[in-house]
């Protein structure tokens, strides 16, 4: 069977479905790549005692199968909240993905720069301030786990444009934090997706695939909302990327809905993108 040149995010599947039973389903349908997605009862690090990890890594290296990045979703905890409890909340649960990420070899975790106060935000600096302190403690941590912090852009974030992110990274000053651009979160607010992409260049790990409007936030199947994939698909290619664009599809219907925008981004060009 041929690989499927994408990689798969779980998301779909964190209500319904075991991390096994997920990454065999799209093992058969020949997906060699997967971006798992933390959550209770589908992959949850607390839930996952060394037998556990051992059989999940025993799955992994009997089918061929790479987890590319551990997700957990940035809706869910802030780093940079305003109380201390909520980012030393978000903290802890942080790090024991990155845990989770060392024991299983797995190269990157995705992270959010944190949320203001939509109404009332604190000062930049100060948020600026909290999300370097976060950093402090898992930058090291990811390190001595051999894996790495890949922060994304995200519309709800205080930093949701790519530029402005990658200003705080470069400040912030470690080269080995990478940057995951989600094509859906920068069409949302706007962005120009070649600019996104060319100003996270120098970080840029991996690439999130998935449709959106402008009115509603959405993370659709490819062909239900506005993104210019074709700009993004031509950027990529000036830019050399050769790596499998992660497909954070959420839908009711994930098998076929999937498979769907796998055909559509084939049709604009996307398939051989792993083989620039």
């Amino acid at each position: 069977m041929n690989q499927l040149p994408y990689a798969v995010n779980t998301y779909s599947y964190t209500l319904g479905y075991g991390i096994e039973d997920c990454m065999n389903i799209w093992a058969d349908r020949g997906c060699t790549e997967f971006e798992v997605m933390m959550y209770p009862g589908h992959c949850w690090p607390n839930d996952m005692d060394s037998a556990a990890r051992s059989s999940l890594l025993s799955l992994m290296a009997a089918k061929g199968l790479r987890i590319v990045s551990l997700n957990m979703p940035n809706v869910d905890i802030n780093i940079a909240g305003a109380t201390p409890e909520m980012r030393d909340y978000s903290l802890g649960i942080l790090k024991s993905v990155f845990e989770l990420a060392g024991d299983l070899g797995v190269p990157g975790v995705v992270v959010g720069p944190g949320k203001s106060n939509p109404l009332l935000p604190a000062p930049r600096e100060q948020l600026m301030g909290w999300f370097y302190a976060g950093l402090d403690e898992l930058v090291p941590l990811a390190a001595r786990g051999g894996t790495r912090v890949l922060v994304e852009n995200m519309p709800f974030a205080f930093l949701p444009r790519a530029a402005e992110m990658m200003a705080a990274l470069d400040e912030y000053g470690h080269d080995e934090i990478g940057v995951v651009y989600d094509v859906a979160n920068g069409a949302f607010i706007g962005e120009d997706l070649a600019a996104g992409l060319r100003a996270v260049e120098s970080r840029l790990v991996l690439v999130h695939v998935s449709d959106t409007g402008t009115a509603v936030y959405r993370h659709d199947p490819v062909g239900r909302g506005t993104v210019p994939f074709e700009t993004a698909e031509a950027a990529l290619r000036l830019l050399g990327f050769n790596r499998k664009p992660v497909l954070e599809i959420i839908s009711d219907n994930p098998d076929a809905d999937i498979l769907d925008s796998i055909d559509r981004l084939n049709a604009l060009g996307w398939g051989d993108i792993a083989a620039v």
